[in-house]
């Protein structure tokens, strides 16, 4: 029997996470669909990542060998860096400028990224948030934040 030993192995990851999270919700309450408690969001994340990890995983079997290959290095420092500067800039900065930056810095990760695409991404990702987090579910951040006031005329 062939198996596509990537696949398996990223499916695998997905089912292995998912259990962990799973496991993590065990002692939140669960609530219903229409009360949801603290353990219930969590918890169906966690089945969603477990169904698609199952369904990668079999996919895996019956197909052609494909190499693992190396660690994409520069994805993951660049990747794994935004969510850390997020929260070390977003009160600082504002929600507005964090988001740019972490959005540049994401990009980053991919070296098929150009300038225009880079700032089609930021520009399209931190109206995306604005109106999402700030106007539509009103989240208590502020646009500019005390480090950038100064340097925004009207602020």
């Amino acid at each position: 029997m062939q198996m596509d030993t990537r696949e398996v192995a990223c499916g695998a990851i997905f089912v292995v996470t998912a259990a962990l999270f799973a496991y993590g919700t065990v002692d939140l309450p669960m609530g219903s669909s229409i009360r949801m408690g603290p353990g219930y969001f969590p918890l169906m994340l966690a089945a969603i990542l477990g169904v698609l990890g199952f369904v990668i995983l079999l996919k895996g079997f019956g197909r052609e060998q494909s190499p693992i290959g190396g660690i994409p290095w520069r994805g993951l420092l660049f990747i794994l860096a935004g969510p850390i500067i997020f929260g070390l800039t977003v009160r600082g900065l504002g929600l507005a400028p964090a988001i740019a930056l972490v959005a540049a810095i994401a990009t980053l990760a991919s070296s098929k990224a150009t300038p225009v695409l880079i700032a089609a991404i930021v520009v399209g990702l931190v109206a995306f948030c604005v109106i999402v987090f700030s106007y539509g579910l009103g989240l208590p951040y502020a646009l500019i934040g005390p480090w950038v006031a100064p340097l925004v005329p009207g602020v």
